[in-house]
């Protein structure tokens, strides 16, 4: 078994300010639809909730790259950051399969300002 990681940290404005700026773009190339829904619902707090599932996608990123045969075989929307029934943030890949990946593991917190995220990847033998 081994054990890889990523962690991401990003300002809560600088995603508020990408999606007033560049709305229907940035967030089709970012998010899922259920992404979208979600964070929508969430109102006054939902660029916390968009700058959590940036900052996710990152640390995800930054955990299985050096596991992808090319870093670019992955895009933004082959990601989907859900929550389960206990509200608990998952990992969702879109047509995609990780090699030798057994499971990946996440948590995301924001505050005001920030968003942050961790990740923990288990990749098979």
């Amino acid at each position: 078994m081994k054990i890889t990681c990523g962690t991401d940290i990003i300002e809560i404005e600088r995603i508020k300010n990408a999606i007033e700026e560049n709305r229907t773009e940035f967030l089709n190339k970012i998010y899922s639809e259920n992404e979208i829904e979600y964070c929508e619902e969430k109102h006054q707090v939902k660029y916390q909730h968009y700058a959590a599932r940036f900052a996710a996608k990152e640390a995800i990123f930054k955990a299985i790259s050096n596991k992808l045969e090319n870093k670019f075989s992955i895009s933004w929307k082959d990601v989907e950051i859900i929550n389960d029934e206990n509200g608990r943030p998952t990992v969702k890949f879109i047509n995609k399969e990780i090699k030798d990946l057994d499971s990946i593991e996440i948590s995301i917190s924001h505050c005001k300002e920030y968003a942050v995220a961790n990740v923990v990847a288990i990749w098979k033998d």
